[in-house]
């Protein structure tokens, strides 16, 4: 199964602050849904109260500690492995894992393929995201966006796949 992180993050690494994205930007949110439309999305407790219900289309496997966490309409789980076992049993040829800081680092090195909006901007956040070892990807694609009257920062699309010997 295709494991793939989607995250966006700034040039400082910041991905979020209080539990909430750090920007509006339309482009990323239609690229967000294209990779995501049709596979499990992995994501924490956190991120999920911050996207506020299970997205359609996608089957939301929601990572917590907590064992009195429950919402209509998504898969709990208490574990990575137990949440990439539950995107196997849907039948899923990919699982995204949408965050937050801590589930992209632990699933880090299991993942094969990392979606990257890098937004040309440093910005105050408290959650933060790094490519742990950027020696283990290979740059597939990359797309740049100049700011418009509907984004404020330049910012990319980076596509990274795994290296067959990692």
């Amino acid at each position: 199964m295709k494991i793939s992180i989607i995250v966006a993050a700034a040039e400082n690494g910041a991905i979020g602050k209080d539990n909430q994205l750090l920007w509006r930007l339309p482009d990323d949110l239609k690229r967000f849904k294209q990779l995501t439309l049709g596979h499990p999305m992995i994501m924490g407790r956190k991120t999920f109260e911050s996207i506020g219900k299970p997205l359609p289309g996608r089957t939301s496997i929601v990572i917590t500690r907590s064992v009195d966490f429950a919402f209509e309409g998504v898969i709990v789980v208490h574990s990575l492995e137990e949440a990439l076992k539950k995107a196997e049993e849907i039948d899923s040829e990919e699982a995204c894992i949408v965050g937050g800081g801590e589930i992209y680092r632990l699933s880090q090195g299991i993942a094969t393929h990392i979606y990257l909006t890098k937004v040309h901007t440093e910005i105050e956040g408290d959650t933060f995201f790094e490519i742990e070892d950027p020696g283990a990807w290979t740059e597939a694609e990359r797309i740049m966006h100049e700011p418009d009257e509907r984004h404020i920062f330049r910012f990319e699309f980076i596509n990274y796949i795994k290296k067959a010997d990692k």
